[in-house]
């Protein structure tokens, strides 16, 4: 089966892009996977201190996911796989990709206006011809309509 992988964060690009991938999926008959990335939380000198950080961070990317899944379920009826992982955004990407030989797309959503992302960048960067599948990079100035025209 075709996956999508889509990296989910707090972003409206993020959003759009999920929203293709969806698409993608439904006409293809293929899944998406959700990708939210922990940040990685620099040594507090208490341990309990620095375990509540790590703690409200899962708490809040899980209702990002959830949200998302939720979201995903409603509009295309497709039950998306949900990671979550701490670390080198790019590096997870790499592994998750070489683990499961059904994702067949990265999907990840440009910002609007200004930068464009770092994981963007990267991809779509230096790292441009190294994926071993392709990226599709959705413009965040796309409304629903346009998404759905497109996808």
């Amino acid at each position: 089966m075709r996956v999508y992988l889509v990296v989910i964060d707090d972003s409206p690009e993020a959003v759009i892009a999920l929203r293709f991938a969806a698409r993608r999926a439904v006409k293809t008959g293929g899944g998406v996977e959700i990708l939210t990335l922990l940040p990685t939380v620099d040594f507090v000198q208490w341990g309990g201190v620095q375990a509540t950080i790590e703690e409200e961070a899962r708490l809040h990317a899980e209702a990002l996911v959830a949200g998302a899944a939720g979201t995903l379920m409603e509009e295309s009826g497709l039950r998306p796989s949900i990671t979550l992982k701490q670390g080198d955004g790019p590096k997870i990407i790499r592994e998750m990709i070489a683990e499961n030989p059904d994702i067949a797309a990265l999907v990840l959503g440009a910002a609007a206006t200004g930068a464009p992302g770092p994981l963007v960048s990267h991809f779509a960067g230096t790292d441009a011809g190294a994926l071993p599948i392709p990226l599709m990079i959705i413009p965040g100035s796309l409304d629903r309509d346009a998404i759905d025209r497109l996808s």
